[in-house]
């Protein structure tokens, strides 16, 4: 009985610190969405989503070709409706939408990005990311030329670290904005 009520004890001080910590965070922070994330919310935040990530799905490769042909339709899909958030270069930076989420969107040029596997980019940008600005783009049932759309977009993230000016350029006039 004794052991029962010492682990009731430390329950409670575990849940009273996380609220404290919880009511600390909240006061600091207002939860204005204009601040970067901290480097403990960062790490916390991609160690959740990488667990969350189904392991068959992390080992997916991505079946679009590697051609100009086939990065075309990825790069006019990210002009017309990604770049709003992510800007065009994929850097997150300048972008309408964008400027006023939290988190940020990702830098896809970056390592943290351009590390995941394509089957982590691909259930990213099917699914979206839960209490992030990312929605979801897939209907969560099989569809072909949803998918298809979607590892288009992966083949063009692939890109982002290259792309060039006149890429840039390019999608500037199909963007909608």
């Amino acid at each position: 009985m004794r052991a029962f009520v010492q682990l009731v004890v430390a329950a409670l001080l575990v849940v009273a610190v996380m609220a404290i910590a919880g009511g600390a965070y909240l006061v600091t922070t207002g939860l204005k969405a204009q601040p970067e994330p901290g480097a403990i919310e960062t790490r916390v935040a991609r160690a959740v989503r990488g667990f969350a990530i189904p392991r068959e799905v992390k080992a997916r490769s991505n079946p679009i070709g590697t051609s100009a042909d086939e990065l075309k339709p990825g790069l006019e899909h990210f002009a017309r409706y990604c770049a709003m958030c992510h800007g065009n270069d994929g850097s997150g930076e300048g972008a309408a939408i964008g400027r006023g989420l939290f988190p940020k969107p990702p830098d896809m040029r970056a390592a943290a990005t351009q590390t995941l596997t394509d089957g982590e980019i691909f259930y990213i940008i099917e699914n979206g990311v839960r209490f992030t600005g990312m929605p979801a783009f897939g209907t969560g049932k099989p569809d072909p030329d949803g998918e298809k759309q979607a590892w288009q977009l992966v083949r063009f993230i692939r890109h982002v670290p290259q792309i060039t000016p006149d890429e840039i350029d390019w999608m500037k006039s199909l963007n909608p904005l």
